[in-house]
């Protein structure tokens, strides 16, 4: 009997790339085959983890606080049903039955997994394998960095055994597992709570609240009028500025005036000038959030459009494995990187190979290496615009690192002496030889001088300039994803460097919110929650997005970046194997269990609003229900022109039922604690009362 090899791709794309790598092979339905292979695929995520309710068969399939926190013993999978009639999909079922009729043939002696080359891809295929109960066969993995058929050929021969992949499978069984429980249980509680669909996810929460923090920043900063002094200056004929140190507050106009007629009666002289040639050295090869980074910036192009292209670009083989965190390449890639080398010599690009550390770093690759073109070049009329430019902005920076041509530049520093009140240093660069940046564009925008020297006697004229504080800036595309990567750096270190040994180390080490594999799905999830807007490359927050994140401070589900960052840290002990995937589960599970924890504290110290629907009592105008809703306590009888309302919000403090229940029982709340004036900011303590169908504060 002939023995066969089956490889289940993840994607049919994939499939019939692997089909033509392979060559000479017939299709059938659902498969192709040949006297060695067997292809088949699947749709993705074939499967998914059950509902509550799955677990719980006899619930009559409403959202309750009965079935909730859920913390499954054993965590289940299901074919993915349809959204609109909750039934399996039919394509969905019937590519299943092939994978496990397949997978049970006699003749098929060997399973390969090839899904993505990555954690979700590692456990898509293995989860379908489980399902098809497959009795004990050789199980291997293709591992592919990019779909060029040569590559495909050369992974098909050098295939590992599964196990040696079982630690990433780990990984991402555990990261399934966690999100479903920060998804089902924290999504109906606050759901719930609230009457209104709240998403509740272990990243996308961390996310918004970044955008809403920021945005609440720039609502309430108020701008303070402060004097800089600032100076004309000439010499030799030449024109410039000098802007001095100091600094004064808006009633210090006088002491600012004063200073400016000391410079002024001051002699400026130039002590000193200095200028050296420097080479300058090209950016690092693009990961993901690096290359989405410059198409942001450059051409307004949202993450998700930006990665699906280049994804598109991967399935046709142009590029490599785009869902990458690293801008390095290993050593082992050395002869495939020539191969890439030659090919785009015939484009006209002056390149040489180059064996430098900046480059080539086993110590700063987790899974995957930089983005690069493969050396299948695209024809002319191949890609459509938008693909032209995510293509060309992956070649122009390969181009640059792999420059022949140095890249010379004169940089200058030049010293003006103010007497002895102050020294100025004016510092800037001259690009003499373009070398790389006639491919890739030098990001740092330096000063040009005027052509001054030492002993230029300079004419100055200070004089102090109004100027207002600034707020901080809103997100965009490039510093919503530095802060992702590392939510505990400045925003003002994430400039590009040589030394990034702190950005890797935040991510080997799981401080990162989301990955590169699914951090631009969330955010896109944000975006269609309607809870934040991308506008250009600018991120805001939304009225939903606001109500969201306030939401959940109420309920006191805290799931800011030191929270998220603690179990993405237990993530990556999953990966290297010091810690089994039930303990970084269990700690997840200790997390939600402490949001319900905290409910019952609120019921004793009185900061529980209920839940939606709940009933408060007699309405004090119509003797109708009172009727805890979205906003707060309205009575049941506004249809017919009962006007009486509570908010559930009131000066900053929770109305909680408790209180309104006494309130309509006997006309008063107890004292509540903890009231912040609008006025003044000030807390104070009141009760509420009814006076004619109205609450007011009674002192």
């Amino acid at each position: 009997m002939i023995a066969i090899i089956l490889i289940i791709a993840e994607k049919p794309s994939l499939a019939r790339n692997i089909v033509a790598g392979i060559g000479k092979m017939k299709k059938s339905v659902g498969f192709y085959i040949n006297n060695e292979y067997i292809v088949t695929w699947a749709f993705g995520h074939l499967f998914s983890l059950a509902d509550i309710e799955d677990y719980l068969p006899n619930t009559d399939g409403r959202w309750s606080m009965c079935n909730i926190p859920c913390f499954p013993d054993r965590f289940m999978f299901k074919l993915k049903t349809d959204k609109a009639t909750k039934e399996v999909d039919a394509g969905v079922k019937q590519q299943f039955e092939t994978i496990k009729m397949l997978c049970h043939r006699d003749d098929v002696t060997t399973i390969v997994n090839a899904g993505d080359s990555d954690r979700e891809g590692e456990i898509i295929i293995r989860i379908c394998v489980e399902k098809a109960d497959v009795p004990q066969k050789s199980f291997k993995r293709l591992w592919l960095p990019d779909q060029t058929q040569q590559t495909i050929r050369k992974a098909l021969a050098e295939m590992k055994d599964e196990t040696e992949y079982d630690n990433l499978a780990k990984e991402g069984f555990a990261r399934t597992y966690i999100d479903w429980l920060y998804g089902v249980n924290l999504t109906r509680y606050a759901t719930l709570k609230t009457g209104r669909l709240l998403r509740v996810g272990r990243v996308i929460v961390p996310i918004v609240k970044a955008i809403y923090d920021r945005d609440m920043q720039i609502r309430d900063f108020i701008p303070e009028i402060y004097y800089a002094i600032t100076g004309k200056a000439s010499a030799e004929g030449q024109e410039f500025e000098l802007s001095s140190k100091e600094k004064f507050k808006k009633n210090e106009l006088e002491k600012a005036k004063d200073l400016c007629k000391k410079y002024n009666a001051s002699n400026a002289v130039v002590t000193s000038k200095k200028c050296k040639k420097d080479t300058l050295n090209p950016g690092k090869l693009y990961s993901l959030t690096k290359l989405q980074n410059v198409l942001g910036k450059k051409y307004k192009m949202s993450m998700e459009q930006s990665l699906k292209i280049v994804q598109d670009l991967y399935e046709k083989g142009y590029v490599t494995y785009p869902r990458t965190n690293s801008e390095y390449l290993a050593t082992a890639e050395q002869d495939r990187v020539k191969t890439i080398i030659e090919s785009i010599k015939k484009l006209g690009y002056p390149v040489k190979f180059k064996f430098k550390k900046t480059i080539f770093d086993n110590s700063k690759i987790e899974s995957h290496s930089a983005l690069t073109p493969t050396f299948k070049i695209p024809s002319k009329n191949a890609l459509s615009e938008d693909e032209y430019k995510v293509y060309s902005a992956i070649m122009r920076r390969f181009a640059a690192v792999f420059c022949s041509e140095e890249c010379v530049a004169e940089r200058s520093e030049i010293t003006i002496k103010l007497g002895n009140l102050e020294e100025f240093t004016l510092k800037g660069m001259t690009i003499i030889e373009k070398g790389w940046t006639k491919y890739d564009n030098y990001s740092k925008k330096d000063k040009i001088l005027p052509l001054l020297n030492k002993g230029d006697v300079v004419s100055v004229t200070f004089e102090p300039c109004e100027k207002n504080t600034s707020p901080p800036r809103h997100y965009t595309i490039e510093t919503l994803n530095n802060y992702l990567k590392n939510p505990f750096k400045e925003e003002k270190q994430n400039a590009e460097t040589d030394d990034d040994m702190e950005e890797y180390r935040a991510i080997f080490e799981g401080l990162e919110l989301g990955t590169e594999a699914t951090r631009t799905g969330i955010i896109d999830n944000a975006k269609k929650s309607g809870y934040i807007q991308l506008k250009k490359d600018v991120y805001s927050i939304l009225p939903d997005g606001e109500f969201l994140i306030e939401s959940l401070e109420r309920m006191h589900i805290i799931m800011d970046k030191y929270k998220t960052s603690e179990l993405g840290k237990a993530l990556k002990k999953v990966y290297r194997g010091e810690m089994e995937i039930s303990d970084s589960v269990n700690l997840a599970k200790k997390e939600i269990s402490s949001v319900f924890e905290k409910r019952e504290e609120k019921l004793a110290t009185d900061t529980d609003d209920g839940f939606v629907g709940d009933v408060a009592g007699i309405c004090p105008v119509c003797g109708k229900n009172v009727v805890r809703n979205r906003y707060g306590y309205g009575c049941e009888g506004y249809m017919e022109g009962c006007k009486f309302f509570v908010g559930n919000i009131i000066c900053g403090r929770v109305i909680s039922i408790s209180n309104m229940r006494q309130l309509l029982k006997t006309g008063k709340t107890y004292k509540i604690e903890g009231f912040v004036s609008k006025r003044t900011g000030k807390k104070f303590d009141a009760q509420l009362r009814l006076d004619n169908g109205r609450a007011v504060f009674d002192f």
